[in-house]
């Protein structure tokens, strides 16, 4: 549960699953996370070798975009099943936010 547990790395891993995105573009995505959070969210996700960092450019401003390793990628499934659940539950419950 250390890869995975919190508040918000099973979030940002979500949005990773399918498309590589800049942090600007996860923090759009994820609009409660503060910028701070987020990127220690993102290093933390890195050092674990779930998501890669690859930067552009040789002076800032640099373009930065993280993606999915391939182990990061073994974690899909289990992503699918937890959003699965999470929108049952939200059926049963009657409140469903869809995430885009």
């Amino acid at each position: 549960m250390d890869y995975i547990g919190g508040k918000w790395k099973g979030v940002v891993l979500w949005y990773l699953k399918n498309k590589t995105l800049r942090f600007a573009e996860l923090k759009q995505r994820i609009p409660d996370i503060t910028e701070k959070m987020l990127s220690i969210q993102l290093k933390a996700l890195q050092a674990d070798g779930l998501i890669k960092r690859e930067a552009f450019g040789d002076k800032p401003p640099l373009r930065v975009e993280y993606s999915l390793t391939e182990f990061g990628k073994t974690l899909i499934p289990a992503l699918d099943a937890i959003a699965k659940w999470g929108r049952e539950l939200g059926e049963r419950e009657g409140h469903v936010v869809e995430a885009n």
